[in-house]
């Protein structure tokens, strides 16, 4: 049974502070064989929307912009951090080629509570990075959190798909090892050009990483097997899931689509 306190557990999500520590994670060889693992999947078309959940500092989004070449009618990046607007205003004017407000354009919303301002076959593609496992809810009745924002949400995706549209994303493995992410980091430090803004990310995110494992354990972050996650995709009427590990063994990357 969770305690009043629980209820009112701090969220580092939202916080400026917290947004700007994880915008230097693209930095760090974990990060880097993820994201590379990631946008290999990654195959936008000329003329499509695109959805980015939890965009953080907009890495997918570039990528989405950048592999199209461009040619995407639209990406559009959400995140509940309002930081991550003035990340995804500078990051257009450096993407290749540069992308109008019109066409990559930022929403700040808490995907907790639904995609509901997107009407349903919407978009063509929709990504995610280590983002969707920390949808929250808490079940006052019941006194504890539970699974049904994360489970509305993998719906909403389905539902703002358009049929074939793709759903790309990585979510970390049951119980993360941390710390391997963090050995695994070592040699960035050496490479790095910042050498002391690097360790000074490195020890923000480590810290962070301690929060979020401690919430997963309450039940509020959901760090799952993938067949638990294939199943939910499944329920969500998403089909086609396949996964592989990245991110130091401590994540899945994972693909589905909405049937046609």
């Amino acid at each position: 049974m969770s305690s009043s306190s629980e209820v009112r557990a701090v969220n580092y999500w939202p916080d400026n502070k917290c947004a700007k520590a994880f915008w230097g994670q693209r930095e760090l060889p974990p990060y880097k064989a993820l994201f590379r693992d990631t946008v290999e999947w990654l195959d936008p078309q000329p003329g499509q929307r695109c959805l980015d959940l939890g965009c953080g500092g907009g890495q997918l989004t570039r990528a989405t912009w950048e592999k199209s070449r461009g040619t995407v009618a639209e990406v559009i990046a959400l995140d509940c951090a309002a930081a991550n607007g003035k990340a995804i205003a500078r990051l257009c004017q450096s993407m290749n080629p540069p992308a109008s407000p019109e066409r990559v354009r930022f929403v700040h919303a808490d995907f907790s509570q639904g995609l509901g301002d997107f009407p349903a076959n919407t978009f063509d593609g929709v990504t995610s990075g280590l983002a969707i496992q920390y949808a929250e809810h808490y079940c006052p009745r019941r006194g504890c959190w539970t699974t049904e924002a994360y489970d509305r949400l993998l719906a909403e995706v389905a539902r703002v798909l358009r049929p074939g549209g793709m759903f790309l994303f990585s979510v970390n493995i049951p119980n993360p090892a941390w710390g391997r992410v963090a050995f695994s980091a070592i040699h960035g430090f050496f490479v790095s050009r910042n050498p002391l803004k690097y360790l000074k990310n490195a020890m923000r995110m480590w810290r962070y990483g301690g929060w979020l494992k401690q919430q997963a354990r309450a039940g509020r972050f959901h760090y799952l097997p993938f067949e638990s996650v294939k199943h939910k995709l499944l329920a969500s009427g998403l089909a086609g899931v396949e996964s592989r590990l990245s991110f130091a063994r401590q994540a899945y990357v994972i693909r589905c689509r909405k049937p046609r």
